[in-house]
């Protein structure tokens, strides 16, 4: 993006605020940049997903200005909303799949939203996408004969479909087994590589977030408690998160 640009970051929270019952987010900033993944972490209840909230337009922040696809969003209209979303895709931790759909028929759901879709090579389409996230036995399937695992990559395959620039993970791990969980996470460093895709991923999961972030946002007290490379994680003395980091040595243990 040029320097005059007044949006350069994919994605940018500016001084956000937002409370329900309680202050969730409080004065709260960082920036995601074009085909990076940042990794939002931290105790539950820190406002996480009510992160993810926001760069949907789900949810609008109480003060701030949050930056979507390099435009300013924070008082668009649902409609505007509807060409963001076009842009940036969110991959439920529920997977979200429609029951009585086949898995190819989920993918196909996806497929069809597009301008520039054509009936004719839908199979192959379909077939490629699910052949991407490695799950093309199952496209017979429905999603009640999925495991957890394979519903993500599912939803991860229908997400693609959009051919969208930003990708949202909201806990992709989150009750997989390890083998699966891994999995997922080698999928999305892949498809980071080969799509050059923009990605936030909320997640506990802090071996998928070494695996797959380039930078980090901690969340703590409503604040963001720590922004900056995975790598410089450990190095900071906030007490939240040196008790995160043990406290995840020994779970492993």
């Amino acid at each position: 993006m040029p320097q005059s640009d007044p949006f350069p970051h994919y994605i940018e929270f500016r001084h956000i605020c937002k409370t329900f019952d309680r202050p969730v987010l409080v004065d709260c900033n960082f920036t995601v940049d074009p085909g990076e993944t940042v990794a939002i972490i931290g105790r539950s209840g820190v406002g996480k997903s009510v992160t993810l909230g926001h760069i949907m337009g789900f949810l609008k922040p109480d003060s701030g200005r949050v930056i979507v696809a390099h435009e300013d969003v924070t008082d668009i209209s649902e409609t505007e909303w509807r060409r963001i979303r076009h842009k940036v895709t969110m991959v439920f931790q529920s997977g979200a799949l429609f029951d009585s759909l086949t898995v190819a028929e989920n993918v196909l759901f996806s497929l069809e939203l597009r301008q520039d879709y054509d009936f004719q090579n839908k199979e192959d389409v379909v077939n490629g996408l699910l052949q991407m996230v490695d799950i093309a036995d199952a496209a017979d399937a429905y999603p009640a004969d999925l495991s957890t695992g394979y519903k993500r990559a599912v939803a991860i395959a229908r997400a693609l479909a959009a051919q969208p620039q930003c990708v949202l993970y909201d806990e992709p791990t989150t009750m997989v087994d390890p083998i699966m969980g891994d999995h997922l996470g080698d999928l999305m460093l892949r498809l980071k590589k080969q799509l050059k895709l923009t990605s936030v991923v909320v997640t506990h999961d802090l071996d998928l977030m070494y695996k797959v972030a380039d930078r980090v946002v901690f969340l703590a007290d409503g604040g963001v408690a720590f922004f900056g490379p995975v790598a410089d994680l450990e190095k900071s003395d906030h007490p939240q998160i040196q008790e995160f980091l043990e406290l995840d040595k020994v779970l492993r243990v």
